[in-house]
């Protein structure tokens, strides 16, 4: 496992996973979609509630607007056609008023309710979503730190080995057994794989910064794992006889949902036919008066109306016809797309199984590879120290080792990233 330290948090990859779905920034912002479509469904709520609001205003007529009226009404004898410029209303007046509005049918409105509903869902299912990117990214990220342990374990190993056969080549050296050169290819290759370890130590403290990144863990905070890959299981994780439930993948499930959405969009443009009642009711009170300190000593006179409003939508210039025609044609794109969406599902399942199969088969013939090189190298130092092999014989068998090695972890990885895929397309990689 990796390097340790007494403050050092330990992860296992569960753990790990459970900590990047409570603090990634990604499922954070999704969560605050989840609340905002909580409000808007409370928003859309309101609007069937009784809306009630009031008003109050003080008018000074500052130019009275005067009114052309026939002279002859206040003078008879005043000529044909003549008229007086009379002012009408006083230079001050006050009003207020508590108006009620009630709505009681509207087709759009109800359908509006069902919609944010729906618009909550898919805003969970998204939420879903990025808890199984991040959960994937994590686990790639938890799994290569895995690699580069085993691998540094028998990097390690090598390093041991082959310091002992330098110490031993030295010794026979000095007591005229060995030459010069023996001792020289050994330092050389004992210094490439001392090189070669530091480079993995970088490598893994990048593989430490890339797991915290992706958990959304401070990268100055020092971890270590808990899990080791005896534990992973890399066996075949899907029957591909067995019949499979696309609903298990979120994106079908979210194009369910967009689908319900397209439904109720279609529905609501034709609800636009229907009537709308509103109900309404309003109270109020004025006075006038010349002077504006008397507004406040005169009688204030209240009065009160009640109104039950029917609107009929009657035409429209066909604009719901074409909206209608739109809806109904995104609804179609939306229905269409289960079909591409399932050959997707298929395809990526069955590129994903046979991934994993080929991996595990290349893994086994790169283990049973690493064996037979750990066997030649066996033979080749037995030989060298019996004085019956060269330094150099031993040396193309490390090489054969390391190579071999390299090719090990790398179907190691592969296969561990195919599980990962394999997860991810029958979406079994994260379940809450």
């Amino acid at each position: 496992m990796g390097s340790t330290s007494l403050w050092a948090q330990q992860f296992s990859l569960k753990e790990a996973v459970d900590y990047a779905v409570s603090h990634h920034t990604q499922i954070k912002n999704a969560q605050i979609d989840v609340l905002n479509a909580d409000a808007k469904i409370n928003e859309i709520k309101a609007i069937g509630l009784p809306q009630v609001n009031g008003n109050f205003s003080l008018t000074n007529n500052v130019l009275m607007q005067r009114m052309f009226i026939p002279a002859k009404i206040f003078n008879p004898s005043a000529a044909d056609g003549e008229l007086i410029a009379a002012k009408f209303g006083v230079e001050n007046s006050g009003f207020s008023s508590v108006g009620l509005n009630q709505l009681i049918f509207d087709g759009s409105y109800l359908l509006g309710l069902k919609a944010s509903a729906v618009y909550k869902e898919l805003s969970q299912k998204s939420l879903t979503q990025s808890k199984q990117q991040v959960a994937e990214n994590v686990t790639k990220a938890y799994y290569g730190i895995l690699v580069n342990d085993k691998r540094m374990g028998l990097l390690d190993a090598n390093i041991s080995r082959l310091d002992s056969m330098l110490k031993d080549t030295r010794a026979l050296n000095k007591a005229g057994f060995a030459e010069k050169i023996d001792v020289q290819r050994l330092e050389v290759q004992s210094n490439n794989l001392k090189t070669e370890h530091e480079n993995l130590l970088r490598l893994q403290e990048l593989g430490y910064s890339l797991l915290k990144f992706q958990m959304s863990l401070p990268l100055e905070e020092k971890i270590s794992l808990k899990d080791n890959l005896e534990s992973v299981n890399l066996q075949i994780l899907s029957n591909d006889s067995a019949p499979f439930d696309y609903a298990n993948r979120i994106e079908y499930s979210m194009l369910k949902t967009q689908e319900n959405l397209a439904e109720l969009d279609v529905k609501n443009i034709k609800a636009g036919y229907l009537p709308r009642v509103v109900f309404s009711g309003n109270y109020g009170m004025n006075t006038g008066a010349n002077a504006f300190g008397d507004l406040f000593r005169k009688q204030w006179f209240d009065n009160a109306a009640l109104s039950l409003a029917i609107q009929i939508p009657i035409f429209d210039g066909f604009s719901k016809k074409y909206k209608s025609i739109q809806s109904e044609n995104n609804l179609r794109k939306v229905r269409q797309s289960f079909d591409l969406l399932k050959s997707s599902i298929d395809l990526q399942r069955n590129q994903s199984s046979i991934s994993l199969k080929n991996a595990l088969e290349s893994l086994r013939e790169q283990k049973s590879n690493l064996e037979l090189a750990d066997e030649i190298s066996r033979v080749s130092r037995v030989k060298y120290k019996q004085g019956v092999g060269s330094s150099l014989e031993v040396l193309n068998a490390e090489a054969s080792i390391k190579e071999s090695q390299v090719n090990y972890f790398t179907a190691l990885y592969n296969a561990l990233i195919a599980k990962v895929e394999l997860e991810k397309a029958n979406g079994t990689l994260y379940n809450e």
